[in-house]
C-alpha cells in the first residue's frame, strides 16, 4: 500500500477527482486519523467534503468551524467526524470536548489546524498538506 499521496489541482473543477483518488488512497491505509495542514483559505473545508462525498456521505457537509465537530453517517464508511480546531485555544478545550473519545473512536476522524490539539495530537495520523501555489492547490499526504 501505497504510503505517499500527491495531487495538483489546476482548478477547482478538478476537485471532484482529486476527492475520489484521495479516498481511494485512504482506503489502503489502515490509520483513519486524518490531519489537514493549510493556511486560512487553502481549501482544507472544500476538499475534505468532497472526499466525505467519496466515502459515501450524502447529506451536506458543512464547515464544523463554530460547532468544532460535525458528524456525518455512510452506509459505506461508518461513522465519520470532521473536526475544526481553528478556535481552540488550548488543548484543555480539546479535551473538554472530549476529543480524545473522537480520535479514539476507531471512526474516520478528519481534521483541520491540529497543531492546536498540542500534545493530544495523536501519533500515526495520515498527514495532509494543502498549499496555494498562485491559483494552484498541491496536496500531499504522508503515514
Amino acid at each position: 500500500m501505497p504510503d505517499f499521496f500527491k495531487y495538483e489541482l489546476n482548478s477547482l473543477s478538478e476537485i471532484q477527482n482529486a476527492a475520489e483518488n484521495f479516498a481511494q488512497f485512504l482506503k489502503s491505509q489502515s490509520e483513519k486519523r486524518v490531519a489537514f495542514y493549510g493556511e486560512m483559505g487553502a481549501g482544507k473545508t472544500t476538499f475534505i467534503a468532497s472526499v466525505l462525498g467519496k466515502m459515501g456521505v450524502n447529506e451536506h457537509v458543512s464547515s464544523p468551524t463554530f460547532a468544532l465537530i460535525n458528524q456525518y453517517e455512510s452506509k459505506e464508511s461508518g461513522t465519520i467526524y470532521h473536526c475544526d480546531f481553528y478556535r481552540l485555544k488550548n488543548e484543555r478545550e480539546a479535551f473538554d470536548l472530549g476529543i480524545e473519545e473522537i480520535l479514539d473512536g476507531g471512526n474516520w476522524c478528519f481534521f483541520e489546524w491540529p497543531e492546536k490539539l498540542g500534545n493530544l495530537l495523536p501519533l500515526g495520523c495520515v498527514n495532509v498538506k494543502i498549499t496555494d501555489q498562485n491559483g494552484r492547490r498541491i496536496i500531499e499526504a504522508k503515514v
